[in-house]
C-alpha cells in the first residue's frame, strides 16, 4: 500500500518516515538538517525517527524556516539594548539565509496545518487555539521526551517536556498529551499580541481538489481539501473510488479503470 506525504505526516507514520529516508538517502537528509541548523545528527536508518539529539531552541528555529517562507533565521537572545534614557545603544541584527524555496515552504505549511486540523495535533483546536496554525507532535521511546513545535504567521513556539536525567515521564506521556497543552496555553494568552494571519500560496503553485479519504482527485460529494503542486510534482490523475460523484464523473472513472486494465495487460505481454 502507498500513502501520501501529507497522510503520513498527519498520523506520524514511522514506517513511512523510514522508507522516505531510504529512498531519498541519508546524506541529503543530513545535509538539509544541517542547513536548517540541526547539526551533528547520526548517519543511521533511525534518523527519520528522531534518534539524534537536538536542543529545543535548534528544533524550534528549524521549524521557523517554514512560516518564514524558506529563510533560516539565527535565534537572538537579545534584540536590542537601551540605556536609562530610552536611547538604543545596541541592535542585534537579524541573520538569515534562504534554505528552502517558497513553494516547498508553503507545501510544508499546509501539511503541518493538517496535523492540527485532523492529525496528531488536533487537540490544539479543543484547547481553544484559533486561526491559521500548524505544528507537529513528537514522542521518544519509553516516553522520555514529549514535544510540540508549532507556529502561526507571527510566532514559532517549541515545547519540550522531560527530565534533565532522561527517564520515563509517565506511561502514555505523548507530545499531544503533555507538551501540546502548554503550547496551546501560550498561544491563547498571546493571541492578541501575536495574531495569526492566513498564509498565502505562491502564484506558481497548481491547485487541485483532493479527497481527504482516498487522496485521489475529488468527486462531487467527497470531503475534500486543496492540495498544492509545484513544477515537477506528481499530480494525481485517478478519481476517488470511495465516493459516487456525478454521473459524468462515474463514467470517467469507469474509463480510467478500463484503460488501466488494458495497460496492465499490455505490460504483462511484454514481460
Amino acid at each position: 500500500d502507498s500513502m501520501t506525504l501529507r497522510e503520513a505526516l498527519l498520523e506520524s507514520n514511522n514506517a513511512a518516515a523510514v522508507l522516505l529516508q531510504q529512498r531519498v538517502g541519508t546524506r541529503p537528509v543530513l545535509r538539509l538538517a544541517g542547513d536548517l541548523g540541526v547539526a551533528e545528527q547520526p548517519d543511521v536508518p533511525s534518523l527519520a525517527l528522531g534518534s539524534g539529539l537536538v536542543t529545543p531552541i535548534d528544533l524550534t528555529a528549524a521549524y521557523a524556516v517554514f512560516p518564514n517562507m524558506g529563510y533560516r533565521v539565527r535565534p537572538r537572545g537579545l534584540v536590542s539594548v537601551e540605556n536609562a534614557n530610552g536611547s538604543r545603544v545596541h541592535q542585534v541584527h537579524i541573520e538569515r539565509e534562504k534554505i528552502l524555496s517558497d513553494q516547498v515552504s508553503f507545501q510544508m505549511i499546509t501539511m503541518l496545518q493538517d496535523v492540527v486540523s485532523r492529525g496528531t495535533g488536533a487537540a490544539v483546536r479543543a484547547q481553544g487555539v484559533r486561526g491559521a496554525v500548524g505544528g507537529k507532535t513528537g514522542t521518544t521511546s519509553e516516553n522520555r521526551d514529549a514535544w510540540f513545535v508549532g507556529f502561526n504567521s507571527s510566532v514559532v513556539v517549541g515545547v519540550w517536556v522531560g527530565f534533565d536525567q532522561p527517564q520515563k515521564i509517565f506511561e502514555g506521556a505523548s507530545g499531544s498529551r503533555v507538551a501540546l497543552p502548554i503550547w496551546a496555553d501560550f498561544m491563547r494568552r498571546t493571541a492578541r499580541r501575536l495574531p495569526a494571519a492566513t498564509f498565502e500560496p505562491p502564484d506558481d503553485l497548481r491547485r487541485e481538489q483532493i479527497c481527504m479519504l482516498s487522496y485521489r482527485r475529488a468527486l462531487d460529494g467527497c470531503p475534500s481539501y486543496t492540495e498544492y503542486f509545484k513544477e515537477g510534482d506528481s499530480v494525481p490523475t485517478q478519481l476517488c473510488q470511495i465516493h459516487r460523484g456525478s454521473l459524468q464523473q462515474r463514467a470517467e472513472r469507469a474509463l480510467q479503470g478500463l484503460f488501466g486494465a488494458i495497460g496492465r495487460s499490455i505490460r504483462g505481454i511484454f514481460r
